[in-house]
Protein backbone atom coordinates (compact mmCIF):
# COMPACT_ATOMS: atom_id res chain seq x y z
CA UNK A 1 0.00 0.00 0.00
CA UNK A 2 1.37 3.53 -1.32
CA UNK A 3 -0.28 6.78 0.37
CA UNK A 4 1.29 8.71 -3.16
CA UNK A 5 -0.25 5.77 -5.33
CA UNK A 6 -3.66 6.60 -3.38
CA UNK A 7 -3.66 10.30 -3.69
CA UNK A 8 -2.62 9.85 -7.70
CA UNK A 9 -5.71 7.75 -7.80
CA UNK A 10 -7.94 10.03 -6.26
CA UNK A 11 -6.63 13.24 -8.16
CA UNK A 12 -7.53 11.43 -11.61
CA UNK A 13 -11.24 10.22 -9.89
CA UNK A 14 -12.06 14.03 -8.92
CA UNK A 15 -10.27 15.60 -11.89
CA UNK A 16 -12.93 13.29 -13.75
CA UNK A 17 -15.70 14.77 -11.90
CA UNK A 18 -14.95 18.06 -12.05
CA UNK A 19 -15.25 17.83 -15.92
CA UNK A 20 -18.93 16.24 -15.16
CA UNK A 21 -21.11 19.24 -13.87
CA UNK A 22 -23.76 17.56 -14.19
CA UNK A 23 -22.83 14.89 -11.59
CA UNK A 24 -21.46 17.48 -8.90
CA UNK A 25 -24.70 18.91 -9.64
CA UNK A 26 -26.53 15.79 -8.66
CA UNK A 27 -24.69 15.40 -5.72
CA UNK A 28 -24.80 18.77 -4.75
CA UNK A 29 -28.03 19.99 -5.15
CA UNK A 30 -30.11 16.93 -5.08
CA UNK A 31 -30.54 17.32 -0.96
CA UNK A 32 -30.75 20.63 -0.86
CA UNK A 33 -33.86 20.44 -3.09
CA UNK A 34 -35.69 16.95 -1.40
CA UNK A 35 -34.94 18.85 2.06
CA UNK A 36 -36.51 21.94 0.54
CA UNK A 37 -39.45 20.45 -0.87
CA UNK A 38 -40.81 18.40 2.00
CA UNK A 39 -40.24 22.10 3.76
CA UNK A 40 -43.22 23.13 2.11
CA UNK A 41 -44.82 19.84 2.00
CA UNK A 42 -44.70 20.04 6.22
CA UNK A 43 -45.15 23.73 5.42
CA UNK A 44 -48.22 23.55 8.25
CA UNK A 45 -46.52 21.01 10.30
CA UNK A 46 -43.10 22.66 11.21
CA UNK A 47 -42.78 20.00 14.06
CA UNK A 48 -43.32 16.81 11.87
CA UNK A 49 -40.45 18.57 9.81
CA UNK A 50 -38.22 18.94 11.77
CA UNK A 51 -38.38 15.88 13.45
CA UNK A 52 -37.96 14.08 9.54
CA UNK A 53 -35.63 16.76 8.33
CA UNK A 54 -32.43 15.58 10.56
CA UNK A 55 -33.38 11.76 10.31
CA UNK A 56 -33.30 12.01 6.05
CA UNK A 57 -29.55 13.75 6.43
CA UNK A 58 -28.86 10.40 7.09
CA UNK A 59 -30.32 8.89 4.41
CA UNK A 60 -30.03 11.30 1.65
CA UNK A 61 -26.47 11.35 1.35
CA UNK A 62 -25.95 8.06 1.73
CA UNK A 63 -28.60 7.13 -1.40
CA UNK A 64 -26.96 9.62 -3.83
CA UNK A 65 -23.44 9.00 -3.45
CA UNK A 66 -24.20 5.37 -3.65
CA UNK A 67 -25.98 6.11 -6.95
CA UNK A 68 -23.11 8.14 -8.02
CA UNK A 69 -20.09 5.89 -6.63
CA UNK A 70 -21.61 2.77 -8.48
CA UNK A 71 -22.31 4.18 -11.31
CA UNK A 72 -19.06 5.63 -11.82
CA UNK A 73 -16.67 3.18 -10.78
CA UNK A 74 -19.02 0.55 -12.95
CA UNK A 75 -17.34 3.14 -15.46
CA UNK A 76 -14.48 2.64 -14.91
CA UNK A 77 -14.65 -1.21 -15.03
CA UNK A 78 -16.38 -1.73 -17.95
CA UNK A 79 -14.24 0.74 -20.01
CA UNK A 80 -11.35 -1.21 -19.10
CA UNK A 81 -9.88 1.69 -16.63
CA UNK A 82 -9.45 -0.52 -13.90
CA UNK A 83 -7.90 -3.45 -15.92
CA UNK A 84 -4.98 -1.29 -17.39
CA UNK A 85 -4.56 0.40 -13.81
CA UNK A 86 -4.18 -3.53 -12.80
CA UNK A 87 -0.87 -4.19 -14.87
CA UNK A 88 0.60 -1.41 -12.86
CA UNK A 89 2.85 -1.40 -10.06
CA UNK A 90 -0.37 -0.35 -7.48
CA UNK A 91 -2.17 -2.75 -5.08
CA UNK A 92 -5.89 -3.19 -5.14
CA UNK A 93 -6.51 -1.92 -1.91
CA UNK A 94 -4.62 1.71 -3.09
CA UNK A 95 -7.33 1.93 -6.17
CA UNK A 96 -9.96 0.97 -3.66
CA UNK A 97 -9.24 3.62 -1.37
CA UNK A 98 -8.46 6.39 -4.14
CA UNK A 99 -11.86 5.90 -5.34
CA UNK A 100 -13.41 6.47 -1.70
CA UNK A 101 -10.74 9.31 -0.88
CA UNK A 102 -12.38 11.10 -4.04
CA UNK A 103 -16.20 10.57 -3.46
CA UNK A 104 -15.71 11.17 0.41
CA UNK A 105 -14.19 14.65 -0.11
CA UNK A 106 -17.09 15.23 -2.57
CA UNK A 107 -19.25 13.87 0.05
CA UNK A 108 -18.24 16.04 2.65
CA UNK A 109 -18.72 19.17 1.04
CA UNK A 110 -22.72 17.34 0.26
CA UNK A 111 -23.06 17.19 3.82
CA UNK A 112 -21.58 20.56 4.60
CA UNK A 113 -23.90 22.09 2.27
CA UNK A 114 -27.22 20.07 3.21
CA UNK A 115 -26.47 20.92 6.75
CA UNK A 116 -26.38 24.59 6.37
CA UNK A 117 -29.07 24.82 4.52
CA UNK A 118 -31.29 22.74 6.80
CA UNK A 119 -30.57 24.79 9.88
CA UNK A 120 -29.63 27.68 7.84
CA UNK A 121 -32.32 28.23 5.65
CA UNK A 122 -35.08 25.87 6.50
CA UNK A 123 -34.48 26.58 10.29
CA UNK A 124 -34.87 23.02 11.29
CA UNK A 125 -34.02 22.90 14.95
CA UNK A 126 -31.52 20.10 16.59
CA UNK A 127 -30.22 20.32 20.27
CA UNK A 128 -27.27 19.17 18.97
CA UNK A 129 -23.97 21.24 18.04
CA UNK A 130 -23.62 21.99 14.21
CA UNK A 131 -20.69 19.75 14.29
CA UNK A 132 -22.68 17.04 15.71
CA UNK A 133 -25.11 17.06 12.54
CA UNK A 134 -22.08 17.72 10.08
CA UNK A 135 -19.88 14.60 11.06
CA UNK A 136 -23.37 12.39 11.02
CA UNK A 137 -24.03 13.49 7.50
CA UNK A 138 -20.39 13.22 6.46
CA UNK A 139 -20.53 9.24 7.52
CA UNK A 140 -23.40 8.54 5.96
CA UNK A 141 -21.70 9.86 2.14
CA UNK A 142 -18.67 7.70 3.14
CA UNK A 143 -20.74 4.63 3.92
CA UNK A 144 -22.99 5.44 0.35
CA UNK A 145 -19.57 5.51 -1.43
CA UNK A 146 -18.05 2.50 0.08
CA UNK A 147 -21.00 0.37 -0.20
CA UNK A 148 -21.20 1.67 -4.49
CA UNK A 149 -17.76 0.92 -4.95
CA UNK A 150 -18.60 -2.39 -3.68
CA UNK A 151 -21.88 -2.90 -5.33
CA UNK A 152 -20.30 -2.07 -8.63
CA UNK A 153 -18.84 -5.20 -8.60
CA UNK A 154 -22.41 -6.62 -9.51
CA UNK A 155 -23.48 -4.37 -12.34
CA UNK A 156 -23.13 -5.33 -16.28
CA UNK A 157 -24.12 -1.92 -17.40
CA UNK A 158 -25.64 1.46 -15.13
CA UNK A 159 -29.08 0.24 -15.42
CA UNK A 160 -28.37 -2.64 -13.08
CA UNK A 161 -26.05 0.10 -10.95
CA UNK A 162 -29.15 1.65 -10.40
CA UNK A 163 -31.24 -1.24 -10.07
CA UNK A 164 -29.18 -2.46 -6.81
CA UNK A 165 -30.82 0.60 -4.87
CA UNK A 166 -33.67 -1.77 -4.23
CA UNK A 167 -32.27 -4.90 -2.90
CA UNK A 168 -29.43 -2.92 -0.91
CA UNK A 169 -30.43 0.18 0.26
CA UNK A 170 -34.69 -0.23 0.00
CA UNK A 171 -35.39 -2.44 2.48
CA UNK A 172 -32.53 -0.38 4.71
CA UNK A 173 -34.69 2.60 4.57
CA UNK A 174 -37.98 0.93 5.33
CA UNK A 175 -36.35 -0.90 8.63
CA UNK A 176 -34.38 1.69 9.78
CA UNK A 177 -36.96 3.71 12.49
CA UNK A 178 -37.78 5.92 9.68
CA UNK A 179 -41.66 5.27 9.41
CA UNK A 180 -41.98 3.61 12.79
CA UNK A 181 -39.72 3.08 15.80
CA UNK A 182 -38.14 0.06 15.55
CA UNK A 183 -38.80 -1.58 18.65
CA UNK A 184 -42.45 -1.43 17.24
CA UNK A 185 -42.21 -3.25 14.38
CA UNK A 186 -42.10 -7.58 14.28
CA UNK A 187 -39.95 -9.04 16.05
CA UNK A 188 -37.71 -10.53 13.02
CA UNK A 189 -37.91 -6.84 11.56
CA UNK A 190 -36.49 -5.69 14.58
CA UNK A 191 -33.71 -8.22 14.06
CA UNK A 192 -32.67 -7.51 11.00
CA UNK A 193 -32.58 -4.15 11.31
CA UNK A 194 -30.12 -4.60 14.01
CA UNK A 195 -27.34 -5.69 11.58
CA UNK A 196 -28.19 -2.79 8.79
CA UNK A 197 -25.71 -0.20 8.54
CA UNK A 198 -28.35 2.44 7.39
CA UNK A 199 -30.37 1.36 10.77
CA UNK A 200 -27.06 2.89 12.22
CA UNK A 201 -26.65 6.12 10.81
CA UNK A 202 -30.56 7.26 11.24
CA UNK A 203 -30.00 6.21 15.13
CA UNK A 204 -27.30 8.64 15.28
CA UNK A 205 -28.43 11.83 13.61
CA UNK A 206 -32.07 10.83 16.23
CA UNK A 207 -29.27 11.33 18.53
CA UNK A 208 -28.33 14.60 17.38
CA UNK A 209 -31.81 15.84 17.26
CA UNK A 210 -32.76 15.12 20.50
CA UNK A 211 -29.52 15.04 22.69
CA UNK A 212 -27.19 18.76 23.04
CA UNK A 213 -24.29 16.23 24.18
CA UNK A 214 -21.99 13.78 22.18
CA UNK A 215 -22.89 10.57 24.20
CA UNK A 216 -21.30 6.95 23.86
CA UNK A 217 -24.68 5.21 21.89
CA UNK A 218 -23.79 8.35 19.29
CA UNK A 219 -20.00 7.32 19.28
CA UNK A 220 -21.12 3.55 19.19
CA UNK A 221 -23.72 4.26 15.92
CA UNK A 222 -20.97 6.44 13.77
CA UNK A 223 -17.79 3.77 15.11
CA UNK A 224 -20.74 0.81 13.40
CA UNK A 225 -21.40 3.24 10.34
CA UNK A 226 -17.61 3.88 9.67
CA UNK A 227 -16.90 0.42 10.25
CA UNK A 228 -19.22 -1.03 7.48
CA UNK A 229 -17.68 1.06 5.48
CA UNK A 230 -14.51 -0.03 5.95
CA UNK A 231 -15.73 -3.37 5.65
CA UNK A 232 -17.54 -2.46 1.88
CA UNK A 233 -13.84 -0.93 1.02
CA UNK A 234 -12.05 -4.18 1.91
CA UNK A 235 -14.95 -6.06 -0.21
CA UNK A 236 -14.48 -3.95 -2.91
CA UNK A 237 -10.91 -4.38 -3.11
CA UNK A 238 -11.03 -8.08 -3.15
CA UNK A 239 -13.98 -7.84 -6.51
CA UNK A 240 -10.81 -6.36 -8.54
CA UNK A 241 -8.52 -8.74 -10.42
CA UNK A 242 -5.02 -8.63 -10.87
CA UNK A 243 -4.43 -8.50 -14.70
CA UNK A 244 -1.48 -10.02 -16.27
Amino acid sequence: MSFAKTLATTQRVLKQLHHDPRTIALILGIPVVLLTLLKFVFQDKAMLFNATAPVLLGIFPLLIMFLVTSIATLRERTSGTLDRLMTQPISKLDIMLGYALAFSLVGLVQAGIASFVALGLLDVHVAGETYMLFTTATLASFLGTTLGLFMSAFAKNEFQAVQLVMPIIMPQVLLCGLFIPREQMARPLELVSNVLPLTYSVDAMQQVARSSTWSGILSRDLLVVFCCGIVALLLGSATIKRQE
